[in-house]
Parts: C-alpha cells; structure tokens; sequence
C-alpha cells in the first residue's frame, strides 16, 4: 500500500513538474511566435502542442485572408502539402501489414503503363522505395508538369525518358508523382477509393472532422484559409534593435489550384489544426486500434539517409542525423529523435513533429509561402531540452 502510494506521489510530482516548466515554456514560445508571424506579416496561422494524449496549447492569429474579416479559429482548414505523405504511408504500410498488397511488390504491378530509359529499371522500383523516396531517380522527377493542363497518364508517359541516377535504395531522391502512384496501388487492392480508405481507416476512427481529401472537398469547405504569395518587400524607415532598416512583406491572396491535388498521396490533404493535434496523438501511440505499435514502428524505421537535410536553413545548427522512413522524416537532435514531416505548396505552409522519447508532438499551419515556419519549428525542437531535462530530473 505504502509503495502505490509513493508511486502515485511520485506520478502526480513529475505532472506537476511538466506542467510548471511547460507553462514558462510556452509563454517564452508564443510570444515568440506571434513576433515572428508579425515580422513576416504572416495574414493567418495556428499551432498545436500534444503532451500524452492531451492538447497542453493550441494558439491562432490573424485571418484567413486579407480582407481580414474572418479570423482564423481551431478548425480553420489549410492545406496540408506534402504532409499528406504521412497519411498516404501510413494507410500503405497499414494494408501491408494486413497483407491487402506487399511492399516489395513492384509499382509497375499497379501502373503497368509505367516505364523508365533503362529497360527493366521500372520493374525494380517497389512500394518500399516509394514510400522512402529510394526509387534511384532524380529528386521531383517531373513536378514542373504538374502546373500544366496535363492528365497523370501523360505526365506517367513521359517517364519513359528518364534514366535513374543510382539503383533503389542506394540513394534519396524526394518525389511527388511517383509517391502518388501509391494510389492507384492502394486502389488495385481493393474495391475502394483512395479517399474513401482514408476516410474509413485514419479520419472517421480519429474523429478528424474537418479532414478531408482533394480540390472539390476544400472548395466545398465554409471555414477556410486562403493562399497567398509574396507580391513584394518594402525597405521602410523603421529600425529593428540592431538598427537595421525593417522590411515589409506585402502578400498576396490568390486561389486554390488543382495542380498538385493530382497527386493525392503526395499534397491531397486539407485540415485544420486541431485535427493535427488528433493526428499527433495517434502518431504518438494514444489510439493503438488505429494506429499500433508495429504500424508506427515500421513506418519510423530510418530508410535511407537524407544528408542535404543536415545542411537545411535554420536546422542544420540543431541536426546530428536525418533519415526518411516511411512517410516520415526522422531528425536526430543531439540526445532526442524527432519524426518529422514538411509542406510547401502555391500559397501554404504546414510543419508537423513529434518526439517519442517526451511524447510531445508540435504542429504549424501558415496561409502564405514563407519560411519562417522552419524558423520556428526548429526552434521549437531546439528549445525542449528544457523539457528533457525537467524528464530527467
């Protein structure tokens, strides 16, 4: 009796502790996220810290565009980018795992109209290179096709033309339409679409309600941040602490366009930030009927090393090591990983991580194409020390 109490004592101690340093933690984050989001005149954004299962901080700022009428709440829905690779691995290695398809399968099982310079090279690229960007060609291999009027089966033929620059696996080559042939393969498995699996299998079970997939499904959307580019940088008079000119960053509000949505498993997804906080959770082990153990253990499994990582603008002070996995990319910050994952696309923003080790995730969505939000994620990761050392104590 005495030993469950000393036990529960000890539990209810270390919480305390965790929330006492995360308080001051977080107060010193945001302020510093509103003055950057304020240098960068960012028109809207939200971010999201998970500490176990639970929301410990979700802020919002500005509008949803700059006609600043609406503002941006917990469920404005933005678009994910290139953080859709993590749902799009994870339902593969999922169906994998229950032996729907194989990942050693080769994708031209799925897309036989596929085909390389190098006769048979095609036929070598299987599922597992195109869930870690192993497939041995070039980094986004035709992604400037995406902006023209071009179908998939189009862009897919002009595959033919090019030569893989190493075999699969023995080098990194980040893709966007070759990952989004993991759709079809998913497809050919099973009488299901590709979004109706993503529905039943990640979104419906996680309660993901502002979640969803494709063009239509954003515009259909009532609450949602509109893009915008960068029309220019103004010099003015103002004079920051170091006695520097400020610039001005004057954006500008433009539309949703279909181009990359064709590649769903690669920049399909819309969502809004309390749904990434779900997202998180689940990553970090809190819903193991949806997302269990060995699944996310495989999908974190180091795959191939990323080294231009390690020279990326404002991480490459903080990295040790970076891989990808499987959807996934996986940071070595000195003493903790972090399972990691970016997005870009025409007028968006969206950062998203985790760390197993503090079983805390941080996530961040911008309406505008400005790279401050590697700013501050990196400085998010650089600045838990403070948290694993509160862990260790």
């Amino acid at each position: 009796m005495i030993r469950i109490y000393c036990l529960l004592l000890l539990i209810l101690f270390t919480s305390l502790s965790f929330a006492d340093t995360f308080k001051g933690f977080n107060h010193e984050f945001s302020t510093y996220v509103a003055e950057q989001l304020k240098k960068y005149n960012i028109p809207g954004g939200a971010y999201v810290i998970v500490k176990n299962d639970k929301i410990v901080s979700l802020e919002t700022f500005g509008h949803i565009d700059n006609t600043k009428q609406q503002k941006v709440n917990s469920n404005t829905v933005f678009r994910l980018a290139s953080v859709s690779k993590t749902f799009a691995s994870t339902l593969t290695t999922m169906l994998a795992q229950e032996h729907v398809l194989n990942l050693s399968d080769p994708i031209t099982k799925f897309v036989p109209d596929f085909s390389l310079a190098k006769e048979g090279a095609a036929e070598k690229i299987q599922l597992k290179h195109i869930l870690s960007h192993s497939s041995g060609l070039m980094p986004n291999a035709y992604d400037n096709l995406l902006h023209e009027n071009w179908s998939m089966d189009k862009i897919i033929g002009r595959f033919d033309r090019i030569t893989p620059i190493c075999q699969p696996e023995k080098c990194y080559g980040y893709q966007n339409i070759t990952f989004g042939l993991l759709q079809p393969a998913i497809e050919t498995s099973q009488d299901k679409s590709y979004s109706t699996l993503l529905s039943e299998r990640l979104f419906s079970p996680l309660n993901m309600n502002d979640t969803s997939i494709g063009f239509n499904a954003f515009k259909q959307h009532i609450n949602t941040a509109k893009p915008h580019v960068l029309r220019k940088r103004v010099l003015t008079k103002k004079k920051d602490k170091q006695g520097k000119r400020i610039r001005k960053y004057v954006w500008r509000t433009v539309n949703v366009v279909p181009d990359f949505y064709k590649v769903a498993p690669s920049a399909g997804v819309n969502s809004s930030i309390s749904d990434l906080a779900k997202w998180l959770i689940a990553n970090l082990g809190h819903n193991p009927d949806v997302l269990s153990p060995a699944l996310l253990s495989e999908l974190t499994t180091p795959r191939i090393k990323t080294k231009r990582n390690m020279r990326r603008k404002y991480w490459q002070d903080y990295l040790t090591d970076a891989h990808y996995g499987y959807g996934w990319r996986i940071y070595q910050l000195d003493e903790q990983k972090v399972i990691y994952h970016s997005g870009w696309v025409e007028g968006f923003r969206a950062d998203i991580g985790y760390s197993p080790e503090l079983d805390i995730g941080f996530a961040i969505l911008i309406n505008a194409e400005a790279n401050v939000i590697s700013q501050i994620s990196s400085k998010f990761w650089s600045q838990t020390d403070k948290l694993i050392n509160n862990k260790h104590e």
